[in-house]
């Protein structure tokens, strides 16, 4: 019995393994232009560019599972009607949202003003944003994963492509 007991107590302690965090990375953003029939911006390669019409982009990001959709309006006297309805879009997100971080957008080198919404928690979209020369040109953006809301799990990819969006923004030109 007591070679017994010598034989199990000389063992290594047994230490519990610490918490492991999951770490994403992804690559530095390498950008092309984009050129549509009234706007141009730079993007993300690691999108592939889906459903690019007169009036809509899908930049699709197959590794994140995730779309920042783009679409375009032409101003008629309508500005304050586009305005709303863009904001609007912004704030339907509230109420699964933890918080939406407003970061006003302004390009007078290229007559862009626009505003760039951060969503955190766990809604359907991310990221939304609107841009316009307040004249002819509005463009409102949104960001989709095609999972469930989980803004743990999503967040890396979420501040990745929000970058993107910014970049997207800090591009545009406007087509005359």
């Amino acid at each position: 019995m007591l070679v017994f007991m010598a034989i199990l107590g000389c063992k290594d302690e047994v230490l519990p393994k610490p918490k492991a965090q999951l770490r994403l990375e992804y690559p530095q953003a390498q950008l092309d232009r984009l050129v549509s029939d009234h706007f141009e911006f730079q993007y993300n390669k690691m999108a592939v560019v889906k459903d690019k019409k007169g009036q809509s982009v899908t930049l699709d990001y197959p590794l994140m599972k995730g779309t920042i959709f783009i679409n375009y309006k032409k101003v008629d006297g309508n500005l304050e009607k586009l305005l709303r309805d863009a904001q609007k879009l912004s704030y339907e997100h509230a109420v699964k949202a933890d918080g939406i971080q407003e970061k006003r957008f302004i390009n007078e080198a290229d007559n862009v003003y626009g505003m760039f919404y951060n969503v955190s928690g766990d809604a359907a979209s991310q990221a939304q944003f609107y841009a316009t020369d307040s004249l002819h040109h509005f463009v409102t953006g949104s960001l989709y994963f095609f999972a469930k809301p989980n803004y743990d799990s999503i967040y890396p990819a979420a501040v990745y492509l929000q970058n993107d969006i910014l970049t997207i923004m800090e591009t545009l030109h406007w087509k005359e």
